[in-house]
């Protein structure tokens, strides 16, 4: 193992080629509020960590952006049920 290394004709970021027909991702940098972040976190951890992050935040905005998202009164009607159930 060398004490120094030569990176000054390094690419940043290419580490692996994309292969070829697999789906494209786009690296972007994005700030997001800490409650939003937090929530994504629960989630990825609930989800087991493996995927980290990034995929429920995809899966939410593509459920946005399709349209599938629940609607307000549907989200509410759900969480009084499980609250009335809870306190049954």
């Amino acid at each position: 193992m060398k004490k120094r290394y030569d990176f000054s004709r390094g690419n940043r970021g290419k580490i692996v080629p994309g292969n070829p027909g697999s789906r494209g991702k786009t690296r972007i940098t994005i700030s997001v509020d800490d409650d939003l972040m937090d929530h994504f976190l629960k989630e990825a951890d609930a989800l087991g960590g493996a995927l980290g992050y990034p995929t429920p935040i995809n899966d939410a905005l593509r459920q946005f952006v399709q349209g599938t998202t629940p609607k307000f009164e549907d989200s509410l009607r759900r969480i009084v049920r499980e609250e009335v159930r809870s306190a049954g």
